[in-house]
This record gives structure tokens, C-alpha cells and sequence, in this order.
């Protein structure tokens, strides 16, 4: 990776931006040239005045970023497009919730397997053409297929330096076939976000361990789409006193809580063990 990285902070406006934010976005922007990105796929749960307020926040905070904002919810051609070349490897999936649960087994008390994607699809629906498909299903990809089409048995990629690596039978049993294109969205975090990175020759992306296990479907769609893989920085968690990871639900914990209550940005970045950051 040559040159400064490209480095990006991606939040969905369905809430106040935490500390948890406050600190992946310095990080991020530590790290290198910072872009910023509006994750709105979710029509249902995203606000205009949520969106106001994270530019406020990280205006407050001392950070600024290129115009204009690339926002998802103007690219839903760009996704289209990415799942009509994936298209020999997709299925239309009618299958709900309780659908799945009804179809799998619970081999400790009830316990099912799920993963980044939720929980493990059992492949009810994946001989369905896509001929087939309605309005109201979502779009899987077949897994099994896709590494196949490629020709391999296991991807990797680097985080901090370290080469992590996980098979095609790790990734069906972990992971299993990934939705693609959700129900009312056109298109699906996993999908978009791979789509966006690239578009923004992100070189260096920077985000929580929270999302470490996304990262595999990340890679596979990067290689299914021939797009370039950054390096990636999982960081640590911002929790609260009980050792909870910080949700947008955590009013208490909101930069605008602190902000309203008379902090610095100083103190923020002193509460977050970010003091030399500049």
C-alpha cells in the first residue's frame, strides 16, 4: 500500500453517534486521508437529523472530510449492478425468521448457530433460480458456488500486520450463505459496503472488533467483484461500566450528552485514551 491510506468513517443515521463512535472515527483519521459516508440503506430507521448531527459531532470533535458525502442511498445502481455480475451465483430466498428456526436443529437447549449474517441458513431455498425470484424475497449468495467460481479453498486478509486465513468449509459452518439484497433494501450492508469501499479507494479500513467475522464476507464478495482488499484495523471496543459494548440506544453515552453537559473535545478524546491524537 503505497502513499498515505485512504481511510473512511461509515455510521448509519438511526441515532446519536456515541463514544464508541467519537472513537473510531479519530482513529480513523489518525491513520490517514479521512473520508466520511453515510450508511442510509435502511430507509426505515435513518433520520435527516441524525444525519445533521453527525456532521455536528465530528465538525465538534475537529474533524473535516472532502465534499461531497458519499451517501448509500444514491447508489443503489452501483449495487444492482454488483448483484447482476453475481447473479450465477445467487438465489432468491422466500424464507423468514421463524422459517429458519423451524428448520434447523437446536443442538444445545435451543441454542441455534448464527454468525455475522445471523443465524446459519440452512439452504432451504438454494435451488431456486433466480428466474424465480419475487418482490418479496431477499437474494442469497450460494457460498459453496462462489468458491467454487473461483477456484479456491480458503481466502485471508491482514489486520495490523497479522495474516488471518479461513477455509470454504470454516466459512459454510460459520457463516453459511450471506443475504445479499434484504427485503425493502435493494441491497444489504455486506454488499454495499464492499461496493463503496472500492468506489472510495479506501485503502485502510478502520472499524471496530466488533466486526471482525464480517470482514470474511467482505473478502469473498471483494474477490467475487475483482475489487481491491485494503488492509484492515479492527480496534477495540468502547464499553460501558458493566463491560456492555456502547449501542446508539446508550443515550448517556452520546457525544452530544457531553457536549451538552460543558466537555471539550479534549476531555473526549481524554476519556477515550486518545490525548496525543492530533
Amino acid at each position: 500500500m503505497a502513499g498515505r491510506p485512504v481511510t473512511r468513517f461509515a455510521p448509519s443515521p438511526t441515532g446519536l453517534l456515541h463514544l464508541g463512535h467519537a472513537f473510531s472515527a479519530l482513529t480513523a483519521a489518525q491513520a490517514g486521508r479521512f473520508l466520511l459516508r453515510i450508511e442510509d440503506i435502511d430507509r426505515d430507521r435513518c433520520k435527516p437529523e441524525y444525519e445533521q448531527a453527525i456532521f455536528d459531532d465530528l465538525a465538534w470533535l475537529g474533524l473535516d472530510w472532502p465534499l461531497p458525502v458519499m451517501r448509500q442511498s444514491d447508489r443503489m445502481q452501483a449495487y444492482q449492478d454488483a448483484l447482476t455480475q453475481l447473479a450465477h451465483l445467487t438465489y432468491p430466498c422466500r424464507c423468514r425468521r421463524g422459517d429458519i428456526r423451524a428448520a434447523m436443529s437446536a443442538p444445545q437447549e435451543g441454542v441455534l448457530p448464527a454468525g455475522p449474517d445471523g443465524l446459519i441458513y440452512p439452504g432451504t431455498c438454494r435451488d431456486r433460480p433466480m428466474a424465480d425470484a419475487a418482490s418479496d424475497d431477499v437474494i442469497r449468495l450460494d457460498t459453496r458456488r462462489a468458491f467454487e467460481a473461483l477456484g479456491i479453498d480458503r481466502i485471508s486478509f491482514v489486520d495490523d500486520g497479522t495474516t488471518y486465513e479461513m477455509t470454504r468449509d470454516q466459512f459454510m459452518a460459520d457463516i453459511g450463505d450471506v443475504i445479499l439484497s434484504r427485503r425493502g433494501m435493494g441491497t444489504s450492508y455486506h454488499l454495499a459496503v464492499v461496493v463503496d469501499d472500492a468506489a472510495q479507494d479506501i485503502t485502510l479500513v478502520t472499524r471496530g472488533k466488533d466486526l471482525f467475522a464480517s470482514t470474511w464476507i467482505h473478502i469473498l464478495l471483494q474477490r467475487l467483484l475483482d475489487l481491491p482488499t485494503p488492509i484492515y484495523h479492527h480496534h477495540l471496543l468502547i464499553r460501558d461500566d458493566d463491560g456492555k459494548r456502547l449501542a446508539k440506544r446508550d443515550d448517556a453515552r452520546a457525544i452530544r450528552h457531553y457536549r451538552d453537559e460543558g466537555a471539550s473535545p479534549s476531555d473526549i478524546r481524554a476519556m477515550l485514551g486518545l490525548q496525543d491524537i492530533g
